[in-house]
């Protein structure tokens, strides 16, 4: 029996006798892995996705254009996908009927629409991301009647510091907003590079050594939300995160009288010992923040061991004056 008979005769046995175990188990391990992805995907419809869930004007129209963006990409790749399976269908090697034509080459009709629409849609995502990015600058004020809430924020290893100037006060882990209110936060850092970024409110920013940036953002809703640094920094990254609590006039009056009634007092001395790396660090208050403190850290003065790399530069709207300027 030559060999090509010796396989055609193992074939016909193992359809007599059934799959061999091997085989059966070769079949449950594909099954398997067919099954796991669908398993990960409804587990993560569970998931709470931040960004997709915003609580203030910027993060909604943030949500807008990505939603606006999915939208017009669907547009090309939902066709394709049923397109693909209608042709794998069609021309399957079963159906008679299916016109055989191996020297086509050309359609005018085709050659438009796989052209033309996705040139369109680039137009449109383009003029959608123009706009956003003017409209949506976290440098740009957002318009109220209301006087909005100046919060010096400071990235540092691994913990973030706020500063209320207009109050005197400070907290570590947590910053508080009133609701409707516009909030300017001007951001530093006094170390490497971080990032600041309510994911639930929008408008995720760097935030660099010996320069000033800012974020306008607004709460329009009460709630707890999380702020990160989105900017890998080191070993204690992970626990690099704060609460960021919108909350009624009222109550954000009473969380500015618990800070002013902290009896920690942040000075120079205080904010060097605060500036030794550690991380998951406890949510803390200060009172009597020196004034001067954010224009200290800006200029690397409070950072013993760190040379000045270069005189403070402030980023700023173009409202604001000097480094620390505030409307």
């Amino acid at each position: 029996m030559d060999l090509p008979q010796a396989r055609r005769h193992a074939l016909r046995i193992t359809k007599q006798r059934g799959s061999p175990p091997h085989m059966k188990r070769t079949s449950r391990s594909r099954l398997l892995r067919l099954i796991l992805p669908l398993s990960a995907t409804l587990l993560l419809s569970g998931c709470h996705w931040a960004v997709l869930n915003p609580a203030g004007p910027i993060g909604l129209a943030e949500k807008w254009i990505i939603d606006t963006a999915i939208g017009l990409m669907l547009l090309v790749v939902a066709p394709v996908i049923v397109l693909t399976l209608v042709i794998v269908w069609h021309y399957r090697a079963s159906n008679t009927k299916a016109r055989y034509e191996p020297d086509w080459c050309h359609s005018t009709p085709i050659e438009l629409t796989m052209w033309g629409i996705p040139v369109v849609i680039v137009c449109v995502l383009a003029v959608i991301a123009y706009r956003g990015s003017y409209q949506l600058s976290p440098f740009r004020h957002i318009a109220s009647p209301v006087k909005p809430v100046h919060i010096e924020a400071v990235a540092m290893d691994w913990k973030w510091l706020f500063i209320y100037p207009d109050h005197n006060v400070a907290s570590v882990g947590e910053v508080a907003i009133p609701v409707g209110v516009p909030v300017v936060f001007h951001i530093t850092s006094a170390t490497v590079m971080n990032s600041f970024f309510i994911p639930r409110l929008g408008s995720q920013i760097y935030a660099m050594g010996n320069m000033q940036t800012a974020d306008n953002l607004l709460a329009s809703r009460p709630g707890t939300y999380r702020g990160i640094s989105a900017n890998f920094s080191g070993g204690g990254f992970s626990g690099m995160i704060f609460k960021v609590k919108a909350m009624s006039e009222s109550h954000y009056k009473q969380w500015l009288a618990n800070a002013a009634a902290s009896t920690r007092i942040l000075d120079d001395k205080a904010y060097l010992a605060l500036d030794k790396p550690s991380s998951n660090v406890p949510v803390t208050y200060y009172s009597h923040v020196d004034p001067d403190l954010f224009a200290q850290i800006l200029m690397g003065k409070l950072a013993p061991g760190r040379p000045l790399a270069m005189k403070a530069t402030t980023i700023t709207s173009g409202a604001e004056m000097g480094p620390i300027g505030r409307d």
